[in-house]
């Protein structure tokens, strides 16, 4: 029993190896199909000087847009900038700075990530409704799996860990997702959340665990240009304005949990993050 148990473990990486190539495919199998292109219109990605986010600046650019990287870094914003000019041959790529966490310590970092993204599409709604039609796409994750709202410890002033408080800040992606699609029914700007998939990026950076299993199973995890399939399906797909609300995955509407679907909670959070920023409430 024990040799075959040791047998077993000396082929597992071989199997692995040899079935990479199809685990691959199934975990990276949406694609975005859209032939639309985006002459006279505007797209801001925030983080777009690595991963997700450049891979889908470029291809934006690449289809005719003006695009905005909005990022911490404006020197490396600047580079990417000047790759994608050159990649695409589209000058009007630009960088802004931008900081959406907007704290300076680790223990705020809940509190301002779930601010910071609120903030920034509120003071581009009216825009975005004079541009309609329009889409609002928001990065969220799998791991809202594991998050929950907890409005007495929203800013982890009683309680924090990095890795809860990033499945607290995915949830609440999906739960402003929604909320802000109930708000904009008939205006001509649509919502979406997006689940990109296990990507290779630059979000390990500060893990040496997550860098090691990344690098483990690297047979299995998407590449930037694959994680970004799915929020230019939703920022380019004709007909998706029905949907507008949805969360999506491999560039098709996926499940979402029970906290996810708690419009009561959604409404309650919109109104919280509109007290801590001093929005006045409607």
């Amino acid at each position: 029993m024990i040799g075959v148990l040791l047998l077993l473990l000396l082929l597992l990486p071989l199997l692995l190896f040899i079935a990479a190539p199809q685990i691959r495919k199934m975990l990276s199998n949406g694609v975005c199909t859209s032939t639309a292109q985006l002459p006279g219109k505007v797209a801001v990605v925030t983080g777009a000087n690595t991963g997700i986010g450049k891979e889908t600046a470029k291809e934006l650019a690449q289809r005719g847009a003006r695009v905005y990287i909005a990022c911490r870094d404006v020197q490396k914003g600047e580079l990417v900038a000047r790759e994608i000019q050159t990649m695409t041959g589209n000058q009007q790529v630009f960088v802004r700075k931008l900081d959406l966490a907007d704290t300076k310590s680790i223990r705020a970092f809940a509190g301002g990530f779930l601010a910071g993204h609120f903030l920034l599409t509120h003071l581009l709604l009216e825009k975005l409704k004079e541009s309609a039609p329009s889409r609002v796409v928001n990065v969220s994750s799998l791991a809202h799996l594991l998050g929950r709202i907890h409005f007495h410890n929203l800013q982890g002033e009683k309680f924090y860990s990095a890795g809860l408080a990033y499945c607290h800040s995915k949830l609440a992606n999906i739960l402003f997702t929604k909320e802000l699609a109930r708000r904009l029914e008939g205006s001509g700007v649509s919502v979406y959340s997006v689940h990109p998939g296990t990507v290779h990026s630059e979000l390990t950076r500060h893990s040496f665990l997550m860098r090691c299993l990344w690098r483990i199973f690297s047979f299995f995890i998407k590449t930037p240009q694959e994680g970004a399939q799915t929020s230019l399906h939703c920022a380019l797909a004709e007909g998706l304005e029905i949907l507008s609300g949805s969360h999506f995955s491999d560039c098709r509407v996926t499940w979402v949990t029970a906290q996810a679907r708690n419009m009561t909670v959604a409404r309650r959070l919109w109104d919280v993050s509109c007290d801590l920023l001093g929005i006045p409430m409607d």
